[in-house]
């Protein structure tokens, strides 16, 4: 059985830190859309980066649930990068932001229900296909629920990976936050995704809005997303671990903190203990 792997993601406010020093992760993370232009400074950084450490490529705008399909020019960058950089993984989000002239900054939520699911499987076919790779879809953070969902967000997940093949990047605090907004059990989400599809997971924090939780980034990770995680290790097994922070970044030192807390939770002798 390999060792799982535990990285952090790379922002701006450490980019001296990977390239000067010796950091102890096993992998970073970096948003796709942030080194999708050829040439560059970014893109410069991360061919550095690349020599000393595995890259993951997490996106945020590929708008798996469009229901006007995906960008081809769009893919065809993501494609370029990913060729260049031969990721661990390339990644995005169970949500849709662009229909037609629109575009949202924000991940919007998607009804579960067996149209969705045809969309969604169409869409990953045509980014697989396109990349060449296996994709991991991320599990949302949602603030409203759909009366027109048949089935529940851990049952479309498990159909989604069997039909599309693609992967899981299990977010713990998602779940969490989602959990808390819409009053079903988070250990039985866990209990109920398909684990052996689960690649890569995301550890992060969350902010109380005035009516429920808001998936800020900006916090430490939280005692009871650290609960969760140790039990989703418990059925994962050896994956990809990642803290992420977007937000109120503080000096490396304080994510490698949180780094050590998620390696002793997800490490082989204490998940067999």
């Amino acid at each position: 059985m390999p060792d799982p792997l535990f990285g952090l993601g790379l922002r701006k406010d450490h980019y001296r830190d990977f390239l000067e020093t010796d950091v102890p992760v096993d992998f970073v993370e970096v948003i796709s859309e942030n080194f999708m232009i050829d040439g560059g400074r970014p893109r410069a950084i991360l061919r550095q980066v690349r020599e000393r450490h595995p890259v993951a490529l997490h996106g945020v705008s590929m708008s798996i649930g469009s229901a006007d399909g995906l960008d081809r020019a769009y893919l065809h960058r993501l494609k370029a990068l990913a060729d260049e950089i031969d990721p661990l993984f390339v990644s995005d989000h169970l949500s849709w932001s662009r229909f037609r002239g629109f575009s949202s900054h924000d991940l919007l939520p998607l009804p579960y229900t067996r149209e969705t699911l045809d969309l969604v499987c169409a869409n990953i076919a045509v980014a697989q296909d396109v990349l060449g790779r296996a994709m991991l879809v991320e599990n949302p953070s949602s603030y409203v629920t759909f009366g027109r969902s048949t089935m529940t967000e851990w049952e479309f997940l498990d159909a989604m990976c069997a039909r599309s093949g693609c992967g899981l990047l299990l977010d713990i605090n998602n779940i969490f936050v989602s959990a808390t907004n819409h009053g079903f059990d988070p250990v039985a989400y866990i209990d109920a995704v398909p684990a052996d599809r689960v690649r890569q997971v995301h550890l992060a924090g969350h902010s109380q809005g005035r009516d429920m939780l808001i998936d800020t980034h900006d916090q430490p990770v939280p005692p009871p997303v650290w609960a969760l995680y140790a039990h989703a290790m418990t059925r994962l097994g050896p994956v990809a671990t990642m803290i992420e922070r977007d937000d109120a970044i503080p000096p490396l030192g304080h994510l490698l903190a949180e780094l050590d807390q998620a390696r002793a939770i997800g490490s082989p002798d204490r998940m067999a203990a």
